[in-house]
């Protein structure tokens, strides 16, 4: 069973689906989906973390606004995951490129100095979304 970290503030299901103005079977469904992932008190009821809340918004915001039905709102956050993974990997791998660069030999950097056509070190920069 998944816990997550200590010290979050966390809800239970009645509070959220107040909250939310959604029946508490509907969050259960969405567990069952796999849509969301609530930790489990030692007397195994849900709680709700504030990740959790910002993601069941998201669901809510495909379904009730865009129309999206559950294998869509599926995709679009597998989609959505996947794009987070490779935004960290193009920023762990630019920081490493720049890493590089600042490393690189006395040698090459006197070589860049007298080349016949200078060019300056290049800046890297992740364009935000």
């Amino acid at each position: 069973m998944e816990r997550k970290k200590k010290g979050k503030g966390a809800y239970m299901i009645s509070a959220v689906a107040e909250t939310y103005d959604i029946h508490p079977q509907t969050l259960r469904l969405y567990e069952r989906e796999g849509l969301l992932k609530p930790s489990r008190s030692e007397g195994n009821t849900r709680l709700y973390t504030q990740e959790d809340l910002e993601r069941l918004e998201l669901i809510l915001s495909l379904t009730r606004d865009l129309g999206v039905n559950l294998a869509g709102v599926e995709v679009v956050l597998n989609m959505r995951q996947r794009m987070e993974d490779m935004q960290r990997e193009m920023q762990g791998f630019i920081e490493y490129i720049e890493r590089e660069i600042a490393n690189r030999s006395p040698e090459l950097n006197e070589k860049i100095q007298h080349a016949l056509v200078k060019v300056t070190p290049p800046h890297v920069v992740l364009a935000k979304p």
